[in-house]
């Protein structure tokens, strides 16, 4: 790779907020940065600023190589430009992916987002923090069903994550491909994660095995799905507890 590219690591499920004995994927997060102990800032703008996720994040990332902190938009906020374009990367939590991108473009931050993706910050997220980076995702914002939403379109098509960790994502998905209501796109395991390098695919990545994505499209009415080569990484160990907020 060039010195600093565009890069966005998304996870479907997993990191340190689901798996926190296996810190494998947040580990993969923070060797693509571009410094050696780089600076890390947790987002955790859909779970609400949850205390228990900060207090994950913070569990898990304290035993890592690098340098920890949050960004809080629901408290005292900090000059968001400054905050993050100094840092090394950006991890976005889950939760409510609608809740969290009406905050944010209220705040303007996919503005600083983008400068900051365009700068070599490494942007990484789980769940609603994978899904955010797309034109669309399949989001559980809304109660009684699956929706798709628009995100930030920093990425090509559809994302839907959690797809084989949760029984009705694949159903769904297919179901909204086929009647056009989303864009062909990626579905990403619990325990996968897709490397984008710029707008293309590098790498798929998992914690666990049997895990992976999926490029999934519609061709003559019929869905497709086409299961992405992946690279099982080795555990990293955490500690045993977590809120599962992804």
């Amino acid at each position: 790779m060039s010195e600093n590219p565009r890069q966005i690591i998304a996870l479907g499920g997993g990191g340190f907020s689901m798996e926190p004995e296996n810190l494998a994927l947040d580990e993969y997060v923070l060797r693509q940065a571009r410094a050696p102990r780089p600076a890390v800032a947790f987002v955790p703008t859909a779970s609400g600023d949850a205390e228990s996720y900060i207090a994950s994040f913070y569990q898990a990332f304290s035993g890592l190589h690098c340098r920890p902190s949050y960004l809080s938009l629901f408290s005292r906020t900090p000059d968001l430009r400054e905050y993050l374009l100094a840092q090394d990367v950006i991890y976005v939590g889950g939760g409510n992916t609608k809740s969290l991108l009406g905050v944010w473009r209220e705040w303007g931050l996919p503005e600083v987002l983008r400068e900051a993706w365009a700068a070599g910050v490494v942007l990484a997220g789980v769940s609603a923090g994978a899904v955010c980076w797309f034109e669309q995702g399949l989001s559980d914002a809304y109660a009684e069903a699956l929706r798709p939403l628009r995100s930030l379109g920093f990425l090509a098509g559809s994302c839907c994550p959690h797809y084989d960790g949760e029984a009705e994502r694949r159903p769904t998905y297919h179901e909204l491909l086929g009647t056009g209501e989303v864009l062909p796109g990626l579905a990403i395991d619990d325990g996968a994660a897709v490397h984008f390098v710029g707008g293309e695919i590098h790498r798929v990545v998992a914690s666990r095995p049997g895990a992976t994505a999926y490029r999934v499209r519609t061709r003559d009415r019929a869905v497709e799905e086409e299961a992405l080569p992946v690279e099982f990484l080795e555990p990293v160990p955490g500690h045993p507890s977590g809120d599962g907020e992804a």
